[in-house]
């Protein structure tokens, strides 16, 4: 019963939302996201399994195990929220884009061969890159062009890496890699999508360049994918312990040089991610155990945290925090809903990151790697000083400014109020959580000991915090990073790339569109459907034409 790939769901959504009109077609994302709740929670089997022969070598479009149900879990729930979040937007292309990049999503984490990981990272990687496009500003569309650029040399690293797998064991079932160079590759490629330095800069780059909806679904499906396939095929390798402490510092402490709001809480996801990365390089049931059950917190309220940045963006049309100040009084709900995402993150008592990544810190200490321990506790000190404190006392306090404001739609309200109720869900029934994860959970968060120990941290941040206030304030400049390798290639990159492929893309909006026009001529169509066709954007044309392909691939495999 329900044994068909769950993120079948999510692209026929896609599909419905590319024809129906403005006002209807926002409810679209949150109906698919509710399908895919109900479908995930009650009608998968929990161990089913869909398998095809294709040129001699075993495909699996479906596997079901504890492992991906967590990951799925997460994913149908931020869809749903983040369609809420998103229904006073009425973009065709991101609405559309959103859907087929969630879905994408959710075919990585269900997938059981390396060919599908493959092909649903890849549509992960054009979808998401129009999410971006269609933020719309210039700033916009070059920063997914670097996004594109970089995820294309992700792509080929890991396929060629695929590749090189099969020819050495003639198999493309997607389990634990036991080393060599084609492992290497696979590991490689993945990194570049869990953003690990010097590979991370795409993500601070293009996320706060999305719109304010877009931002959300971005913040939850990519990094969060990597951690899957990190955990699913690179348990216990030494070298993403120390990438994933290195994440965890380096995240913190560019966030809290930002000025830009959505550029810090985009350094942030590369450090609570360095958790995840940590938590699989130890490798132990407990510390897979962590990596979920962080990432699956790690999705509700860094989501919650960009709505509401994003909503005091879309009031005020500023991002930055030398912009921003002195609107709390007319904002307060947004505040308190925002501040819990926050007490989230900083791992407060009674909220979610309390008891998701004290077992990352926990499975560190069970293996007695005590100089992990020290430096993600640190970590959480760093977290706690720019997302809890730096970042809202200057958007929402600080200097008093004369700032005119636009109503926040009550779809953000509902969406954040969602976000909310789930982080304190988790945060005071654990339980309900820890019941999900791969592996059994023998772990009370709820100690003497935790609880004094967190709240001490908490406050000896806050008083550091006033002390060094003045120095915090942030300044109107941009920080520089490893992105500024590829932004020096840009021009003569996109002469010999980039025009060549949006050439091909505008070639291909107009071929779609004739056919449109031929298809009126033959059957008459009705006027306002043809009014309509002469009128689809390339992109969508464009969006449309992938999905009819891998629907077609996903139909011929479940055959």
């Amino acid at each position: 019963m329900g044994s068909f790939p769950p993120a079948l769901v999510l692209l026929a959504g896609a599909v419905v939302a590319v024809a129906l009109p403005g006002r209807i077609r926002p409810w679209v994302t949150v109906v698919a996201g509710g399908v895919a709740i109900v479908h995930l929670f009650w009608l998968l089997d929990a161990d089913a399994t869909l398998e095809t022969e294709w040129l001699g070598m075993t495909l699996t479009p479906l596997r079901v195990d504890k492992l991906s149900l967590v990951f799925g879990y997460a994913f149908a729930i931020t869809a749903f929220i983040g369609g809420v979040y998103a229904l006073h937007m009425r973009s065709r292309g991101e609405q559309v884009a959103s859907l087929l990049y969630g879905g994408s999503a959710l075919g990585v984490v269900f997938a059981g061969d390396l060919l599908t990981v493959v092909l649903f990272l890849e549509l992960m990687a054009v979808f998401s890159a129009y999410v971006i496009l269609v933020g719309g500003r210039e700033r916009s569309r070059r920063a997914a062009v670097r996004y594109a650029f970089v995820h294309l040399a992700g792509g080929s690293t890991l396929l060629a890496g695929v590749i090189w797998h099969v020819a050495d064991t003639g198999s493309l079932a997607f389990n634990a890699f036991d080393g060599g160079p084609a492992a290497w590759l696979v590991l490689l490629g993945f990194a570049v999508n869990a953003a690990i330095p010097p590979l991370h800069a795409w993500l601070s780059d293009a996320y706060p360049e999305a719109s304010v909806t877009g931002a959300v679904f971005l913040s939850a499906f990519t990094t969060k994918t990597a951690v899957y396939v990190l955990a699913r095929g690179f348990g216990g390798w030494d070298v993403l312990l120390f990438a994933g402490v290195i994440m965890a510092l380096y995240g913190v402490v560019y966030a809290v040089l930002e000025n830009d709001v959505r550029r810090l809480l985009s350094y942030h996801i590369i450090s609570q991610v360095g958790y995840m990365v940590a938590a699989v390089g130890i490798g132990t049931e407990m510390a897979i155990n962590g990596a979920a059950a962080h990432a699956f917190a790690h999705v509700l309220y860094k989501g919650l945290l960009f709505m509401g940045a994003g909503a005091a963006i879309h009031a005020t049309g500023r991002r930055r925090l030398t912009d921003l100040g002195g609107i709390a009084h007319l904002m307060p709900v947004v505040v308190v809903l925002y501040m819990i995402g926050a007490f989230s993150i900083s791992a407060f008592p009674l909220f979610s990151g309390f008891t998701t990544k004290s077992l990352v810190i926990y499975a560190a200490e069970q293996s007695h790697i005590t100089w992990a321990v020290f430096l993600l506790y640190g970590a959480s000190v760093g977290t706690f000083l720019h997302t809890g404190l730096k970042l809202p006392y200057f958007t929402w306090f600080g200097p008093k400014r004369e700032l005119p404001l636009q109503k926040v739609p009550p779809g953000m309200y509902a969406a954040m109020g969602m976000a909310v109720a789930l982080c304190i869900g988790i945060g005071v029934y654990p339980g309900v959580l820890y019941d999900l994860l791969p592996f059994p959970v023998a772990y009370q968060p709820y100690t003497a000991d935790h609880v004094i120990t967190s709240l001490a941290l908490l406050g000896f941040t806050a008083v550091g915090f006033w002390l060094v206030l003045g120095q915090l304030k942030g300044e109107a400049a941009i920080t520089l990073d490893t992105d500024w390798f590829y932004r020096k290639a840009r021009r003569p990159l996109e002469a010999l790339l980039l025009t060549p492929l949006v050439k091909a893309f505008e070639l291909g909006g107009q071929a779609a569109n004739g056919v449109v026009v031929a298809a009126e001529r033959v059957i008459a169509l009705p006027d306002g459907l043809a009014t309509w066709g002469r009128r689809i954007p390339t992109g969508v044309a464009i969006v449309a034409v992938l999905l009819t392909a891998a629907l077609t691939v996903l139909w011929s495999l479940a055959r």
